[in-house]
């Protein structure tokens, strides 16, 4: 039993460290953390969304917009570091196909795709593209039925699959996955549904004669919860939270602020207008939705396929854009539900340098454990 880290090989990618820092929008995980995550030895990930509510250009719309601050922070995050770096697409964005096309032509390193299923790729990613392109392809689920479900889909339509598959339970900060009453109920826990998603990824390797890596998400916050959960088979973890606390995060100090001042009782389960219950740090902002009050707002571009914005109370994008401004009264931050753990601003190289200290510690003390128990059984 090893007390160091492994190592994560994603096809031809070689990670150092077996960490994918989760994308998170809208504009908290830009250039600036990506590229401090993949010089510490993980994957670092841009979100691509909502990224053209950060910076309006005069010349150009919302989607044009997005496209075009895409490839500037993934040109930006590329000449920090030689790591790995990866970007996040929602499914459901209304502009999925342009941006994952961006993200192909950049030649990012891998795409991660999730909040929907992606049952169908942009005409542009063709069957050839997508087996010789150098950007990889991760895809986001939180059941075996969901992996499942892909993984055919892409055999039979592009005779490939997927590079890699991130289980996200549901102790995850942000839109989750589940249904609200599945939350906290133990069947659905990520320890539970890990050996519902491996045997998808084992069976398409060996179809497929690639390793096909899991990833488990949501929840992950120490050393020893990475190896614990790595002990249960698989061969990485997605943190988003415990990276919002860096200085190289993208998001304002306000923004930081609210984790290290929140408490445990503050992390809360919201609905959001999109239709999908999501972690947040409850706020007067929060309180005032529950409560029924309205957030009036002119919808510029339509970002998300399932938002009717005509009966929503408030628009998402703009409340997370304002947030991650630090402007707490109009808007609220995501965060898993550890963020109450949060007590400091430290840098990146320090969280890696915490986190591989806790996890070769949680490996001696199992190593002592299982060579106690060999000396009793003899």
């Amino acid at each position: 039993m090893s007390e160091k880290m492994p190592g994560l090989r994603i096809d031809h990618l070689h990670v150092q460290k077996p960490v994918i820092q989760g994308g998170m929008g809208v504009g908290i995980s830009l250039s600036g953390l990506a590229s401090a995550v993949a010089n510490a030895g993980g994957i670092g990930v841009i979100s691509s969304v909502g990224i053209g509510m950060l910076e309006k250009n005069p010349h150009l719309n919302y989607r044009k917009n997005n496209l075009h601050l895409l490839k500037r922070e993934i040109r930006k995050a590329r000449s920090l570091t030689n790591g790995v770096l990866g970007i996040n697409i929602m499914v459901a964005i209304s502009d999925y196909d342009a941006l994952l096309t961006t993200a192909f032509d950049e030649e990012i390193d891998i795409v991660f795709l999730g909040a929907g299923l992606p049952l169908k790729l942009p005409e542009t990613i063709t069957p050839h593209r997508l087996k010789t392109a150098k950007t990889k392809v991760g895809v986001i689920v939180s059941s075996g039925r969901a992996a499942r479900l892909i993984f055919q889909t892409w055999q039979k339509k592009f005779n490939h699959v997927p590079d890699v598959v991130v289980l996200e339970g549901p102790r995850a900060g942000g839109h989750l996955g589940f249904k609200k009453d599945q939350l906290f109920d133990p069947a659905f826990a990520l320890e539970n549904l890990i050996p519902e998603v491996r045997p998808v990824a084992q069976h398409y390797a060996r179809q497929f004669d690639k390793e096909i890596p899991v990833i488990a998400a949501g929840g992950i916050y120490t050393g020893a919860d990475m190896f614990r959960i790595m002990e249960l088979g698989v061969q990485g973890v997605q943190m988003g939270t415990r990276f919002v606390a860096t200085h190289e995060c993208d998001a304002s100090p306000g923004f930081k602020q609210a984790y290290i001042d929140c408490e445990e009782k503050d992390i809360t389960i919201i609905e959001s207008p999109v239709g999908l219950p999501g972690r947040a740090i409850r706020n007067a902002f929060i309180d005032e939705i529950a409560a029924g009050s309205r957030k009036p707002f002119r919808c510029p571009w339509k970002c998300l396929k399932t938002c009717d914005f005509r009966s929503a109370p408030y628009c998402i994008a703009q409340a997370l854009t304002n947030a991650r401004k630090g402007n707490m009264e109009e808007g609220y931050t995501f965060a898993g539900d550890n963020a109450y753990k949060v007590d400091e601003i430290i840098s990146v190289q320090e969280l890696f340098n915490k986190l591989e200290k806790e996890y070769a510690a949680a490996a001696e003390n199992a190593l002592r454990q299982h060579l106690k128990s060999a000396r009793i059984a003899v």
